[in-house]
């Protein structure tokens, strides 16, 4: 049997086969689907955002991972493949977010985690009784679970080795999909499963994609004391609690931690409560957290929201301020994006403020815009606020001035120049990403919808969490 695997892009101007560079890193659910299909399936893999994919090369089966911000692409592809008489499988965030939506575009589906049912999908396709619906009813375990990493062989990516320890956090974000993805939960893989995929990637930092890497501090304490012998470098994203444990910060920084991604979304305090991040303000605050991690020379890439009901135009200014006096890293000023399933898009649409059906497929709507009307500010004064505060932070004056902090920003020859290299793609990207579509603007030809013969029921099974569909996308 042939599978093959498709990482659809965001979007692509019409006639533009270039990507943004800061976008294109390793996809792992690709990947993770390849480590978990059977040796006598023939795999293929194609990367949507650098390479054409082969339509009318021979296949069985497609399989998709879809994210919000890829649904449109991901349903234009699959829209091809429907025309050549291939199946496509779906899954992924925006599956299990929208599965009503997403069953339109796919002749099968898994909603949550892929692993214990994956097998099982081509399993059953093989026999010719491939379910409509895959679901499991509580999280696997990711034992044994390991990506091959051999589909990338030949792709241009960012020269970093992604890979997940963790997967899933406890927090309940109001604007975050990964709290609804996995119920406010996180589950990790064996510590010697991830040491021993580490030993196989020859890459000079580790990106761990984990969604919050202080979910389960002890046992995050325990896997990075076993990281210390193997002597690598690091990055990953975290709460700001990990601020406030020195013990930690002394732990991941003697394992190899180079910077963390956390974020601090707002300086006002009644913003967080609403975010239902107030605790970002515990323990003595912001002052206290960057003092902290100041001390352990841990880098920082921060990001701020914008958007909420008490933003104001002076938000903007007093934030940039904030982050240049603090000569953060990196910094992503972002507006506010209601995600579907989430209880900020429950809230907005409740309230009759969203300004787009479904955003994430209206030919109207383009990356950076804001799909809601905030109380006190125009969406185009948000977008404007946020593509205005990137362009002061990335100015060549700003990176100057940041580049002086040697204790953490540049504290060797080494970082330094990485320091550079990093600030000048971000610089670059501020006008890259502006007005950029979602889907191929140049795509031709209505989406076609799969044929089923019975109606979509998100609920599973009982007996084998499988639902059945009439025989005829992760």
């Amino acid at each position: 049997m042939r599978l093959t695997l498709v990482h659809p892009t965001i979007g692509r101007r019409a006639g533009d086969r270039s990507y943004i560079r800061g976008w294109q890193m390793e996809p792992l659910s690709p990947a993770l689907l390849a480590g978990m299909t059977p040796d006598s399936w023939d795999v293929k893999f194609y990367d949507d955002r650098m390479e054409e994919i082969p339509y009318d090369e021979e296949t069985d089966l497609v399989a998709i991972s879809v994210e919000t911000y890829t649904a449109k692409r991901a349903y234009q592809i699959a829209s091809e493949y429907r025309k050549r008489g291939v199946p496509v499988v779906m899954g992924g965030f925006h599956a299990t977010l929208v599965p009503e939506e997403v069953t339109e575009y796919a002749e099968s589906m898994v909603i949550g985690e892929s692993e214990g049912v994956w097998q099982r999908l081509l399993a059953d396709f093989e026999t010719g009784n491939m379910q409509r619906v895959y679901k499991q009813s509580k999280r696997p375990s990711l034992q044994g679970t390991f990506p091959k990493r051999s589909i990338f062989e030949g792709k241009r990516y960012l020269p970093l080795g992604l890979i997940e320890a963790g997967r899933g956090c406890h927090l309940k974000c109001d604007f975050c999909v990964i709290q609804v993805y996995f119920d406010s939960t996180q589950s990790r893989r064996p510590i010697d499963d991830i040491l021993e995929e580490i030993r196989r990637i020859d890459k000079p930092l580790i990106f761990f994609v984990d969604d919050n890497i202080t979910s389960n501090m002890e046992q995050a304490k325990e896997f990075y004391r076993a990281l210390k012998p193997l002597n690598i470098k690091w990055v990953s994203q975290a709460s700001i609690n990990a601020a406030h444990d020195e013990e930690f910060l002394q732990i991941i920084k003697e394992s190899g931690c180079q910077g963390v991604l956390i974020g601090f979304e707002s300086l006002n305090e009644t913003t967080l409560r609403k975010m239902k991040k107030g605790f970002n303000v515990s323990h003595g605050g912001y002052e206290k957290a960057l003092e902290n991690l100041r001390k352990y020379g841990i880098r920082l890439y921060t990001t701020f929201i914008f958007g909420y009901d008490e933003d104001t135009l002076e938000t903007f200014e007093t934030t940039l301020e904030f982050a240049k006096k603090h000569r953060f890293y990196m910094v992503a000023f972002n507006h506010l994006t209601p995600f579907p399933g989430t209880p900020l898009y429950d809230r907005l649409e409740k309230d009759g403020r969203l300004m787009f059906e479904k955003w994430w497929l209206d030919d109207n709507y383009n990356y950076g815009m804001v799909p809601f009307y905030p109380k006190q500010l125009t969406p185009e004064q948000v977008r404007n606020g946020c593509l205005e505060a990137r362009r002061k932070f990335y100015t060549w004056s700003s990176i100057f001035r940041r580049s002086l902090d040697f204790k953490v920003n540049s504290s060797s020859l080494k970082m330094f120049g990485g320091y550079w290299f990093i600030n000048y793609i971000l610089r670059r990207e501020v006008s890259e990403r502006k007005g950029y579509p979602l889907g191929d603007e140049g795509y031709v030809g209505e989406l076609i919808k799969a044929s089923h013969t019975q109606a979509f029921d998100p609920t599973p099974m009982n007996d084998n969490l499988l639902m059945p569909i009439m025989p005829e996308r992760v």
